[in-house]
């Protein structure tokens, strides 16, 4: 055994005490379980347990034990079943990874690089068959103590920032994707505050009619990963609309689709389209950034977007304007097709036209037209 692996064992205590303490400073979860005497002794004999496995099997470059594991994964267990959050094994498992680096640079005299190289990739290798163990010991222990909804939701908010939870997902009977279409669903009513058994309730209920991964981040906001590789495009809007008739509230959506690594951007800009989109009791429509980009765009100008504002405002001066132009455009301009769709007679469809002319000075019938007032009119729904 190398100076190294001999300075180490040396300091194993001493470098496990340090590791409770950083777990206790950067993890709430940990505070608390360190406030017991009973419950600090339990982590703190581990971190000893691993260091010392770490050193005597990193020396003679020798794998894990089936024994080794199964103990990793026991304790993994019991921090499933103490309630300890998916967010917090996470966070001290990368914690744990940066601790065991640091010390060993720590330990390691200028002669001793070979040494240093040798056990860090030791620890690159083996030190992702204990991750899966304990991830997977986690897991089963959580099983018994959180709901699905619950689960289904770590899985959703797992892969929002990047990271695939494969051991999750196989045990939700969801496997992951290697990308998804992220729709987020906006509740136009900041008044909404719903009773957490209602979102318990509705939770389950969407669960069941699709098995997504899916997850209600706040009171005003419901996402769904749908993957991208499924053929039916729409899978979401059944889900979005039986999510807007539970809450009972208007809704509006957006959704954006990226590879599983990206899913942190696909969220944010989904959320920005969700802003931008049209405002419907229940929603018809899931829109991307094909369908507002105008809006978009003008909503990062605020001249432009001031602009669109007065043109809304003189539409609001007529009879049923903007849902008459909303139906002309969504119809391709088809008079037929949008009077039918209006209940109305095609004569009264061509004098809302010429109103909105009036109103406005802008005939909806061109392309200044359409790209003006398709624009006012969807700054109008989404802002309910």
């Amino acid at each position: 055994m190398g100076d190294l692996f001999r300075m180490l064992t040396k300091r194993v205590d001493a470098n496990a005490r340090r590791a409770v303490q950083v777990y206790a400073r950067e993890l709430p979860e940990w505070r608390t379980m360190a406030a017991s005497d009973r419950e600090h002794a339990a982590p703190l004999d581990f971190a000893v347990l691993l260091r010392r496995r770490t050193v005597e099997l990193a020396s003679y470059d020798q794998p894990h034990t089936d024994d080794d594991l199964a103990a990793i994964a026991s304790v993994g267990h019991e921090r499933g079943r103490a309630g300890v959050s998916l967010d917090s094994a996470r966070r001290v498992l990368g914690l744990h990874t940066s601790l065991m680096v640091q010390e060993m640079h720590e330990a390691a005299g200028p002669t001793e690089l070979d040494d240093l190289l040798r056990m860090l990739g030791w620890l690159g290798q083996q030190g992702l068959a204990a991750k899966d163990s304990y991830t997977r010991g986690f897991l089963e222990g959580q099983r018994h103590l959180l709901p699905d909804t619950e689960r289904v939701q770590q899985l959703a908010s797992a892969l929002l920032v990047g990271d695939p939870a494969a051991d999750l997902a196989f045990r939700l009977d969801m496997p992951t994707a290697s990308s998804y279409t992220v729709t987020v669903v906006r509740i136009a009513d900041p008044g909404f505050r719903p009773a957490p058994a209602t979102r318990t309730e509705i939770l389950g209920i969407l669960i069941d009619k699709d098995r997504v991964p899916m997850v209600w981040n706040d009171r005003l906001e419901f996402v769904v990963l749908v993957p991208a590789a499924d053929p039916d495009r729409e899978r979401a809007l059944p889900l979005v609309t039986a999510f807007a008739e539970s809450v009972g509230r208007p809704c509006a959506v957006g959704a954006s689709t990226a590879s599983l690594s990206a899913l942190p951007r696909a969220l944010s800009l989904a959320r920005r389209i969700s802003q931008t989109a049209p405002v419907e009791r229940v929603p018809r429509r899931v829109s991307t950034v094909a369908d507002v980009f105008v809006e978009l765009g003008a909503a990062l100008l605020p001249e432009v977007d001031q602009w669109l504002r007065q043109v809304a405002h003189r539409l609001s001066r007529g009879p049923d304007l903007v849902a008459t132009l909303d139906a002309y455009y969504r119809h391709d301009m088809n008079r037929m097709a949008a009077a039918s769709h209006l209940y109305v007679h095609p004569r009264t469809l061509d004098y809302r036209l010429r109103r909105t002319r009036e109103l406005t000075g802008i005939d909806p019938t061109t392309t200044h037209g359409v790209r003006t007032l398709s624009a006012a009119v969807t700054r109008i729904l989404a802002d309910g």
